[in-house]
């Protein structure tokens, strides 16, 4: 114990710039202070700190010193936090940001069922689908879908992220069925216009990335509106099966080329790289994990319907033939 308080008045030391400071803060006298500065150099064997009348400054080897004494004390703060949050109810606000779409259909009826598991929790949700600062504008952790930039965030996967190319059976009866990805350029497309180059598919063919430039007569920043499009009738829409899934399931739509779409991606919690983190962000992660998973509900129906053969069946007793 001795060594972590000479430590902790090193350290105070230097924060303050001053033995007298130091001494305030650790309730303690500067002579005591002084001493305790005086057996740490003596016990290392080194000159941490050069003293004048006017100021103190860190010598290199101080430096270096005060770089490792604070990681330790931050460590050993940290470990007895964590053991008192293991007794601790989660419990306070928690703020959260979700893209508009997954956080109404899917979002929502777990949060009902998560403040009921934890009452003490209060949810602060706002639905957006813009890319938000967590650390400038004070969320707790938000849910983000796709290929995640490089960041500071820490990222743990809650479900896949499916997409597939979609239509109802009307338009493919009186427009066909696309055979290759190319084929999509003679076909009206719904685009999605929230992406950097909405209207360029890629699909994968050969073991290569292919690039198919679409066009048709609506565009929309909004998932559930092209979807509803599609339903109607009015042309393919390339879409994650969050979204889709209860259509194809049904039979108001019918996926297709799915050998070509693009390998999955992620429904992810991230949250700032805390070196603790707190006890409502995390079983608020663990629900989400729980309840999501690597097989998500709204998947059942697509995951159902690839058959060993070739043949995929596609909604309710819909099929699509091989070509």
């Amino acid at each position: 114990m001795d060594r972590l308080d000479d430590m902790l008045a090193f350290i105070k030391v230097v924060d303050t710039k001053s033995f007298t400071a130091a001494a305030d803060r650790l309730n303690l006298s500067k002579s005591v202070v002084s001493r305790r500065i005086g057996e740490l150099e003596n016990r290392l064997g080194a000159r941490l700190l050069n003293r004048t009348t006017r100021k103190l400054s860190l010598t290199e080897v101080g430096q270096a010193y005060y770089e490792r004494c604070t990681r330790i004390l931050a460590d050993l703060e940290e470990a007895e936090q964590a053991v008192a949050d293991l007794h601790a109810a989660p419990r306070g606000r928690l703020r959260v940001n979700a893209p508009v779409s997954f956080g109404v259909m899917h979002l929502a009826p777990a949060v009902a069922e998560f403040l009921e598991r934890y009452p003490s929790i209060e949810i602060d949700m706002d639905l957006n689908d813009r890319y938000v600062d967590l650390v400038d504008e004070g969320y707790d952790l938000a849910i983000r879908i796709g290929r995640l930039r490089d960041s500071s965030l820490i990222a743990r996967r809650l479900a896949p992220a499916r997409t597939v190319l979609c239509a109802s059976p009307a338009y493919l009866l009186a427009h066909g069925t696309p055979r290759t990805p190319e084929d999509l350029a003679n076909h009206r497309c719904l685009i999605y216009t929230n992406l950097p180059t909405p209207d360029v598919w890629p699909f994968q063919v050969g073991g290569e990335t292919r690039n198919v430039r679409v066009s048709g007569p609506l565009r929309g920043n909004n998932g559930d509106l092209l979807r509803e499009a599609a339903i109607a009738g009015i042309g393919i829409v390339l879409s994650p099966t969050f979204l889709c899934g209860d259509a194809l399931a049904s039979g108001r739509l019918l996926s297709f080329l799915a050998e070509h779409v693009p390998s999955e991606a992620s429904v992810n919690a991230v949250y700032p790289q805390n070196r603790h983190l707190s006890p409502k962000v995390r079983v608020f992660v663990d629900f989400l994990v729980e309840r999501f998973g690597p097989r998500p509900y709204w998947d059942c129906a697509l995951l159902e319907t690839l058959q060993p053969d070739g043949i995929e069946v596609v909604g309710a007793g819909h099929v699509l033939p091989p070509p």
